[in-house]
């Protein structure tokens, strides 16, 4: 399963042109992708307008949507940010220590254009669906 960040749909969205967005055009309907309930939030909450509100909604809403976070993967999540922290990274978001942490505890690839997830893919085992392929 692929879990797409928050960092691509909302340049996806916005209908930028970047790789991600174009493996996440290439992946749509193709392969399992999903939506975590913290980045369905992380992404809907940006909009200002009801229309495009509304078409974006139901495009995550297509999508299998995965909840993130329970007890277990709340602790992987401080350890892992400890464990970066150790290294001397800091991750600003806790979300994205939580995401990463759920991709890797599940086996799942993440799409994303946020730099905060590059530690993880480089310490930690997170696997990146932009160099999967």
């Amino acid at each position: 399963m692929i879990l797409v960040d928050s960092s691509v749909w909302i340049d996806y969205f916005r209908g930028g042109v970047t790789a991600q967005t174009d493996k996440l055009d290439a992946l749509l309907g193709v392969k399992s992708v999903a939506v975590g309930d913290l980045i369905l939030t992380e992404v809907l909450q940006g909009f200002t307008n009801e229309r495009d509100f509304n078409q974006a909604r139901a495009l995550m809403a297509s999508l299998l949507t995965v909840d993130l976070v329970g007890h277990e993967i709340a602790l992987s999540a401080a350890r892992n940010f400890r464990q970066l922290r150790a290294r001397g990274i800091t991750v600003r978001k806790t979300v994205d220590t939580l995401i990463a942490t759920c991709c890797i505890e599940n086996g799942w690839s993440l799409l994303y254009s946020d730099r905060d997830f590059d530690p993880f893919v480089e310490h930690l085992g997170l696997r990146s669906e932009l160099l999967e392929h």
